[in-house]
């Protein structure tokens, strides 16, 4: 069991996360990360390959004009080629030009790749890791080593996986990095592995671990109780094949778990904004059910869960929200009870007591919608309109008196238009309008827009960010009920709309509708606020 030391967060998002499928970031998004993982109190920042592609070059030269805190970046490359000497190897050349501090080198451990996929003899891969390691230190670079497969080296020849450590150590390494590049060790044989390694090395270790045998995180810890000093991810596990270690869960665990100091705790505080951050510039969904950071961390839809969490948040929270920048949700659904209405008619600044007949009947509402098909637990702008509505505390913007939608194909190699209609109320004045759009629902948001803005103008600031369909029954076929789930957003917050119906263009209009009565509504309760 280690004792009390400060571990070393070596964030590799802009290299190992960016080979994850469908990510990419460009040379300004890695600019635009590392200054959030700088912020987050990451240690070591690795940007890239500065030989693999144009953009990590790009991003070693920006990077230099951008003042960090506290992180240090680091490059990233391998060992020289066997038939190159180090003073013409291209990718030692390509880390010097970096210009970076500290530089971090990969090398085999497993004697299969060095025999097959490299095609050399195992002494020629030990000249290989020596002669690179003490080039770069000579250079007056600091080196990280990343043994790659090491897990899976050690088990196949223990001695010579060790060799290939003491070589690095010999030639200067500061680091030595133990990766599970495969992913596929489990716990016990990481803890193992890393207490007859530490007996043999002397230089401080470092753990990377990959996610295939969902282990990387456990393997990460394993590895840091067993003496590891330094631990290598990526923001929301993000990597290759089934991603690396989740520095979102290793940090938290580290800080409350384990009781070993990473980062401050006005820097965990960040956690879940970073994550966020991070999924928004790949262009991934955030996992809404990832531990500490996702928005279901620490929501709460059961409702005895609700009615103790109300009185000890420790009931069914094993940290505080807050601690990492997240927050408790009260879910609302036909699991819901009068104790789950009164929380969330508390965070939506609304009096109703479990005791009200108010409540009763809200509650009775609530599981004949969900019952009809509708979710309210993705769309509480919907819900905090029907709960205003039942309990009188609703002013509608606007009254619907129709809307007809159009969708007309006229030739085989053309795209359909949509063209729709709307007339609505505003007071005493009828606005009839038309617009057309991409499809019949963009068609119907553009008339249903065109008709308001005159009246609302900051509804120009809403956007509509996601559209869902689900077919409830399809035993039904096409006659088969539909629920619409609409994300809408401004730029403050994103809420959440759903609408029910046997007609898509119905649903999809009860969604839209209440996306902009929703808007109007928390526009009204930040004036009185007076967070405007």
């Amino acid at each position: 069991m280690s004792t009390q030391k400060h571990i070393e967060i070596y964030d590799t998002t802009l290299r190992d996360g960016a080979q994850a499928e469908d990510v990419s970031f460009s040379a300004e998004d890695k600019v635009r990360v590392a200054q959030k993982l700088d912020e987050l109190g990451a240690h070591f920042i690795e940007g890239g390959w500065p030989g693999a592609n144009p953009r990590d070059i790009d991003f070693f030269r920006m990077i230099k004009t951008v003042p960090l805190a506290q992180a240090k970046v680091v490059a990233f490359g391998s060992t020289r080629r066997a038939t190159n000497t180090v003073h013409n190897d291209p990718v030692l050349k390509s880390l010097l030009d970096a210009d970076t501090r500290y530089v971090t080198l990969f090398g085999k451990s497993w004697n299969l790749h060095v025999t097959d996929a490299l095609g050399i003899s195992l002494k020629k891969n030990l000249e290989l890791i020596e002669d690179s390691v003490a080039f770069l230190k000579g250079k007056g670079r600091r080196v990280f080593y990343d043994a790659e497969h090491f897990f899976d080296g050690y088990r196949a020849d223990p001695d010579y996986a060790l060799q290939t450590l003491l070589k690095a150590q010999a030639a200067g390494a500061e680091r030595i990095i133990l990766c599970d590049t495969n992913g596929g060790t489990m716990p016990w044989e990481v803890r193992r592995i890393v207490a007859a390694v530490a007996r043999e090395v002397r230089a401080a270790l470092g753990i990377h671990a990959h996610n295939d045998a969902e282990m990387a995180v456990a393997n990460s810890l394993i590895a840091i109780q067993e003496g590891v000093l330094q631990v290598q991810g990526t923001i929301n596990g993000i990597g290759e094949r089934c991603g690396n270690a989740n520095l979102s869960s290793i940090i938290p665990n580290l800080s409350f778990k384990m009781k070993l100091p990473s980062v401050t705790p006005e820097q965990l505080r960040n956690l879940r904004e970073v994550s966020h951050f991070v999924a928004e510039i790949a262009n991934l969904v955030p996992n809404k059910h990832q531990p500490y950071v996702g928005d279901s961390a620490f929501a709460h839809k059961g409702g005895v869960h609700i009615d103790a969490v109300r009185k000890n948040a420790l009931t069914y929270e094993h940290v505080r929200p807050e601690s990492v920048g997240n927050r408790q949700r009260m879910l609302i659904s036909d699991y819901a009870g009068k104790s789950s209405l009164a929380a969330k008619a508390e965070e939506f600044h609304i009096t109703l007591r479990k005791k009200d007949p108010k409540a009763k009947e809200l509650l009775a509402t609530l599981k004949d919608l969900e019952n009809q098909g509708y979710q309210f637990e993705g769309a509480e702008g919907s819900f905090e309109l029907l709960m205003r509505r039942m309990l009188g505390k609703h002013k509608p913007a606007f009254e619907l008196m129709g809307f007809r939608v159009i969708v007309e194909k006229r030739r085989a190699d053309e795209d359909p238009i949509s063209e729709a209609t709307v007339m609505v109320k505003v007071g005493s004045t009828v606005e009839h309008t038309v617009a057309v759009g991409t499809g019949p629902v963009n068609a119907l948001d553009h008339a249903l827009r065109k008709a308001l803005e005159k009246f609302y103008p900051q509804l120009r600031e809403v956007k509509l960010l996601d559209y869902k369909v689900r077919v409830l029954a399809a035993n039904k076929g096409t006659a088969s009920r539909v629920r619409v789930l609409i994300e809408s957003g401004d730029h403050k917050e994103k809420w959440g709309t759903v609408g029910v119906s046997e007609n898509i263009m119905e649903a999809s209009w009860q969604a839209l509708a209440d996306s902009i009565e929703y808007k109007m509504v928390k526009d009204r309760r930040s004036s009185k606020d007076g967070s405007a």
